[in-house]
């Protein structure tokens, strides 16, 4: 439920104007969360790392975003992923020109389980998906090592 609005009682009425245009401001940014370039400023693309028997699968989803604003670097077993998002609209309706743009960059580094060999490591691009794939290095494959179970549930001598 939005808060009421003050009365305006010995308020000048360019007074009372101010203090409704600033409560109104208010409560849109209560319901959109401040100004719109906020969510831009403070933007970190969803990610997800799976791991699969070949190695890693890591995606992350950068909406708006150019390929060539998107740099992808790997030290050790450190994946940093890095870049630049710009925004800008332009509408013209009924003799009003309307203009924003908005910037702002991001990084995101993962550590990953293992170190990945850079030469071996694929990233693609396709619809504001990025996909970065790393093979699993032969020192890291997965060892599995049986335990014999007894059937009396004592320990074997």
């Amino acid at each position: 439920m939005l808060p009421r609005l003050p009365m305006f009682r010995s308020e000048s009425s360019s007074d009372a104007l101010t203090t409704l245009q600033r409560e109104v401001n208010r409560v849109f940014d209560q319901m959109f969360g401040g100004a719109a370039s906020a969510p831009l400023a403070s933007f970190a693309p969803s990610v997800e790392m799976k791991e699969t028997d070949q190695g890693l699968v890591v995606t992350a989803e950068l909406p708006g975003i150019d390929e060539k604003d998107v740099e992808v670097s790997l030290e050790g077993d450190l994946l940093t992923l890095s870049g630049q998002k710009q925004q800008e609209k332009v509408e013209e309706k009924a003799g009003v020109h309307l203009s924003e743009r908005s910037y702002g960059s991001f990084r995101r580094s993962l550590r990953l389980p293992w170190a990945a060999d850079p030469a071996k490591a694929h990233a693609g691009f396709d619809k504001g998906v990025l996909t970065v794939t790393l093979p699993r290095p032969p020192e890291a494959a997965p060892s599995v090592n049986r335990i014999p179970i007894s059937g009396n549930g004592a320990p074997p001598a």
